[in-house]
């Protein structure tokens, strides 16, 4: 069979891509080599419907062993009961849930998409919020932290069946138990979508939700460092307050609930290859290596917010506990798209972003998010988050002149040859 040359060409135009810019997007990062193996095997050719035990379709017994690893290690990460490994991504996995445990037209209420929330939090625009009736919790406007007076005063007034908890484009901790009091006021589930902060919790640096929130999903890349995915966690199984049974009319129990949500209710077959490479990665989430690495982040995201703060940048909240920073732009008069494409051209990549109390359409924004995960796998420390800094600085204050964008493109190239990524990769 003929190589396909053409797209070949363009992977590795991407590798070069990747190898020669700093990458700030917050939601990506760098996935070690022995995951990336993993994904590119021959278990992409199996079809395996069902789960370990329990496929319909033969020739199942390797991979059922690939994916009880995957499932028993990621639960060891987080100390839980019960886990599902199959969701494609964390909008499947977050789909999953809600068509398992609400009814088409139950109330959602979730941090609003302007604030920093995420689509599948109830926006009109998701299935989240075509299905489902959602409701939502904003920020302070003068702290940009969370309004949990707001989310329970919506809480009691609507009477949600859901509540969920996680966001997007947030720099700060969130109060688990708070939500978790006024949920249970209610008789409301609680879902807490961490997939910004997993690798955070994984390691004890930010706020377990665990013991508050019924529900718990993540992707699987991001601050975890694996490959494109979703999962779905509870820390204990519990029995279903819908009284749904099973064939048998036995009550069945959340886990089955759930497992039958995601297949078949939303999924065919599982890829097994991408489930390999989560058991990798979550191999390596239990290592001491990794919890080197996410401190290291912390630390780098902290920096850089002071090296903003410095160059009068406002930081929405003042600062971060995690990984990224939402910089609000219209005190320097740049718009979130105008920096964003600008920044591109000098292989600085981030993305621009809603504020709170945006003036913009959500096509041009008033701010960019910037996150340090992939340049902090790249061996990144504190000294340079003042370097990328004064980088993207230089080309924000002089953001039409080519010459000056030009120098900058340079400058990241040849800094970014101290950090080199997958150097015995071609």
């Amino acid at each position: 069979m003929q190589r396909d040359t053409a797209i070949f060409k363009l992977i590795n135009e991407e590798l070069e891509r990747q190898r020669n810019g700093i990458e700030l997007i917050a939601s990506e990062n760098f996935t070690s080599l022995q995951v990336m193996e993993a994904m590119g095997t021959s278990l992409t050719n199996k079809y395996a419907e069902g789960y370990p035990g329990k496929r319909y379709y033969g020739g199942c017994e390797i991979v059922d062993e690939v994916e009880q690893l995957a499932i028993n290690r990621i639960k060891e990460v987080f100390n839980c009961e019960y886990a599902n490994v199959q969701p494609h991504s964390g909008a499947q996995a977050n789909a999953a849930l809600m068509l398992g445990i609400l009814q088409t037209g139950d109330k959602i209420l979730g941090l609003d998409l302007s604030m920093g929330g995420h689509l599948t939090h109830g926006s009109p625009v998701n299935f989240s919020g075509k299905n489902y009736h959602g409701f939502f919790y904003g920020v302070k406007k003068d702290t940009g932290l969370i309004d949990y007076e707001m989310l329970e005063e919506k809480a009691r007034t609507e009477k949600p069946k859901l509540i969920v908890c996680g966001a997007s484009a947030y720099s700060r901790d969130i109060d688990y138990a708070r939500i978790r009091k006024v949920a249970d006021e209610i008789n409301a589930f609680v879902l807490c979508d961490m997939a910004h902060p997993a690798g955070f919790i994984a390691k004890g640096l930010l706020s377990s939700p665990f013991d508050h929130c019924h529900f718990v999903t993540s992707t699987t890349h991001k601050t975890l460092r694996g490959p494109r995915g979703g999962i779905i966690l509870m820390k204990k199984d519990f029995e279903n307050p819908m009284g749904l049974k099973d064939m048998k009319g036995n009550l069945r129990m959340m886990s089955n609930v759930l497992d039958m949500a995601v297949f078949p209710g939303t999924q065919g077959g599982p890829l097994m290859h991408v489930i390999a490479a989560k058991a990798v990665a979550f191999g390596e989430l239990l290592t001491e290596e990794f919890t080197t690495y996410i401190t290291q982040v912390q630390k780098n995201a902290q920096a850089m917010a002071k090296a903003f703060v410095v160059r009068n940048y406002q930081i929405i909240s003042g600062g971060t506990d995690n990984h990224l920073m939402l910089i609000d732009l219209r005190n320097k008069n740049i718009t979130g798209k105008k920096a964003q494409e600008t920044l591109d051209k000098a292989h600085i990549t981030l993305n621009k972003n809603a504020v709170p109390y945006d003036d913009k359409s959500p096509f041009v924004t008033s701010g960019i998010r910037v996150g340090v995960p992939a340049i902090t796998t790249r061996g990144m420390k504190e000294d340079d988050m003042e370097k990328i800094v004064a980088l993207i600085d230089k080309v924000l204050m002089d953001i039409d002149n080519e010459a000056t964008i030009a120098g900058v493109k340079d400058e990241v190239k040849i800094l970014m040859q101290d950090f080199p990524l997958y150097p015995d990769f071609k």
